[in-house]
């Protein structure tokens, strides 16, 4: 269960040790909570004053078994409990799928990681704006753009070791899947060489998430039965336009749009027909979402003006998704001419 309380004002008592509390800590203060600690079950000396009745008690998980009596003597007097996971070990690395940057798509590992992070790095297509509701962590932007790399990826990798040897739990927040053009494996390479612990949580990568936002299946009975996954930023050879030519089934391309025209000329050249159908997906899940349908021969003039980021679709499935619009589109005209035939 998630509720949403305003605390602003209120008085929060959280215990637990000051290691196992500090985030805890900050993410009622950042609440606007009037935020006080209790750090062992006996009360020590620096706990300082305490509230005669907290709106809230926060009770992190320490490991202290006496927390107990104080839980019961809340209860009984009616004041709330919330229960406040533990963090993990200090000094580590969790690289984090973000998706398509939709909110909702975030997976509970995401969710939960981000809120026991001390400082998260974050690229432009994860989630980025509505991390202040996420985490109370120091939140560093390092985007990269297309030609225009203000930290670069060595130094990403840099920060995030630095940031760990400090005792930091360390967010490295990317869109997508770290694993699927995210350099996550680069990532993980630094940390073991440092020898920082360090985990992935997948993320919805936006080779599936975005076409289908656009309605858009990479696979369907019969129309395709698998579907290749291709980075844009760069051209591809002959060599490769002649082999995803020859695969059949779906090609989706990543942050293709600056390669368009070399990416269409050379599946041309290798074969694929130009009434091949291909979709321009921009800004998935994103205000602006745009969806441009041409096919192989004209997707050059069609997609004039798009711009990343966005997926590219080329295969059959994109007569599916147009099929399914279309029938979508009849029957709601069928719908409102019944409502109007029935109002008179």
């Amino acid at each position: 269960m998630h509720l949403t309380i305003d605390l602003t004002g209120r008085d929060v008592l959280v215990t637990g040790s000051e290691k196992s509390a500090r985030q805890a800590v900050r993410r009622y203060q950042s609440s606007g909570a009037n935020v006080y600690r209790l750090s062992t079950p006996e009360g020590v000396p620096g706990d300082g004053q305490l509230p005669e009745r907290p709106f809230l008690v926060a009770v992190v998980d320490d490991g202290e078994a006496g927390w107990l009596p104080l839980v019961e003597r809340c209860r009984d007097a009616g004041i709330p409990v919330a229960f406040e996971p533990a963090p993990g070990a200090d000094g580590h690395v969790t690289l984090v799928g973000g998706g398509p940057g939709a909110l909702d798509l975030l997976t509970v590992g995401a969710v939960d990681a981000l809120r026991d992070a001390d400082v998260v790095f974050y690229d432009r297509l994860a989630p980025y704006q509505e991390l202040a509701d996420l985490t109370s962590a120091e939140l560093v932007d390092v985007g990269k753009q297309p030609g225009l790399h203000k930290v670069t990826q060595r130094d990403i990798e840099k920060l995030m070791v630095e940031a760990a040897l400090l005792g930091k739990n360390v967010v490295r927040l990317k869109g997508g899947d770290p694993y699927v053009f995210g350099r996550g494996g680069e990532e993980v390479a630094a940390c073991v060489a440092a020898g920082v612990p360090v985990r992935v949580i997948s993320g919805v990568t936006s080779a599936i998430s975005v076409p289908a936002a656009a309605g858009i299946p990479v696979t369907h009975r019969e129309v395709s039965h698998m579907f290749t996954v291709v980075s844009g930023h760069a051209p591809l050879t002959e060599k490769e336009h002649t082999h995803l030519a020859g695969l059949g089934g779906t090609i989706v391309v990543l942050m293709g749009i600056g390669t368009l025209p070399q990416l269409a000329a050379g599946l041309r050249r290798a074969g694929m027909n130009s009434d091949m159908p291909m979709a321009v997906v921009e800004r998935g899940y994103r205000p602006g979402q745009r969806t441009t349908i041409a096919d192989l021969g004209t997707i050059e003039t069609a997609a004039t003006g798009c711009s990343n980021p966005a997926v590219l679709v080329i295969g059959e499935v994109v007569r599916v998704a147009e099929a399914n619009r279309n029938h979508a589109e009849a029957s709601a005209e069928l719908s409102r001419l019944a409502a109007s035939l029935l109002e008179a």
